[in-house]
């Protein structure tokens, strides 16, 4: 018996194109009863903002076979059958491993990969045109145990603060969970890890002004009730769910833009697959001019300078990143044996 099916006409730039939508009614959300033909045509509602935000750079699809809360597995380069409207581009790894990445650049594409049981969209801070020097600062405002959103909001406006004494405009989109992203477009004139030196800076900076509400410390047994200033989502290969993406939460919250006027009064449980598109078409886009005005990290990048010589240096990389230069033990500090790290 074949599978059940149907053809969407999804408008682009080249004209419409049909994209077949196989088990339209399998359920994805459910807990809400939300279909992947649902998110389908949520993404179709969305497809200009989000393709301003996420389009035109490597971009990882986090695949669901069955439903939210069931497995699910990335995918980064194209499947066999890939249509040719999908685009790819070569990425190289911090590894030092080259492999093509998948690009999307029109709705047709992001229906495909509704097609392919995407729910989360985790696109690169660097476009497909210059893979290696992002066009974003992105710092993930994380909430720990005995924190809130609340306390993200607060944190959030003492880092735009920062930012802007750094020459940075910043702009603010909930993450679709508990915490809070905060994002200020650059000029792609450094490579990821000096991006990530900037990021360091900022929240070295915050933290001094905010010390007992924000920590840049890695190790969780460290952090205490205080917002964890996520450096290392700057990383090369490093990605947090983009604008406009839904999350796998039962909730089917997304990531969602917000003016910063609008913030404290923002419930980020309020942005659903079924809300965003109502909002968009009352209020807009709040990031339509994200991108009008970049800025320079060369300010960030005197203040890592500064802290370097007063001996504030490296700090960790993620666990599956190759041992970089200058980087502190990557051992739980209360597993340090101070007699093996002289």
């Amino acid at each position: 018996m074949a599978s059940e099916f149907i053809m969407l006409t999804v408008p682009g730039p080249d004209g419409d194109r049909e994209v077949r939508l196989s088990s339209p009614n399998r359920v994805l959300w459910p807990e809400l009863g939300i279909t992947k033909h649902e998110l389908a045509e949520y993404l179709l509602a969305v497809a200009t903002p989000f393709l301003a935000a996420n389009g035109n750079r490597p971009v990882s699809l986090e695949r669901f076979p069955e439903a939210v809360g069931g497995e699910s597995f990335f995918s980064k380069n194209p499947p066999k059958g890939t249509p040719a409207y999908v685009e790819a581009v070569t990425v190289a790894y911090n590894s030092g491993r080259k492999h093509p990445q998948l690009v999307l650049t029109e709705p047709a594409a992001i229906v495909w990969a509704a097609q392919m049981n995407t729910i989360v969209f985790h696109p690169w801070a660097s476009l497909a045109s210059n893979t290696d020097n992002p066009v974003e600062l992105r710092i993930d405002l994380d909430p720990q145990p005995g924190t809130d959103f609340g306390d993200a909001i607060r944190a959030a406006h003492g880092l735009r603060a920062v930012l802007r004494e750094a020459g940075l405009e910043a702009w603010v989109k909930t993450s679709g969970n508990r915490g809070i992203h905060v994002f200020c477009p650059i000029e792609p004139t450094h490579e990821f890890l000096e991006v990530r030196h900037a990021v360091i800076a900022a929240a070295r900076e915050l933290e001094r002004r905010m010390p007992d509400a924000v920590t840049t410390n890695w190790w969780k047994e460290e952090r205490g009730e205080r917002i964890f200033v996520d450096f290392n989502q700057a990383n090369r290969d490093r990605t947090m769910a983009g604008a406009y993406s839904p999350r796998a939460l039962p909730t089917a919250t997304v990531a969602t833009p917000v003016a910063w006027d609008e913030l404290d009064a923002v419930e980020p449980a309020a942005f659903t697959v079924r809300t965003v598109p109502e909002r968009l078409a009352e209020i807009g886009d709040p990031w339509a001019a994200f991108a009008e005005k970049p800025g320079r990290i060369d300010t960030l990048l005197q203040w890592w300078e500064r802290d370097v010589s007063n001996g504030l240096g490296e700090l960790p990389f993620p666990p599956e990143f190759p041992k970089m230069p200058g980087e502190p033990p990557r051992v739980q500090p209360s597993r340090i044996n101070p007699e093996n790290w002289a």
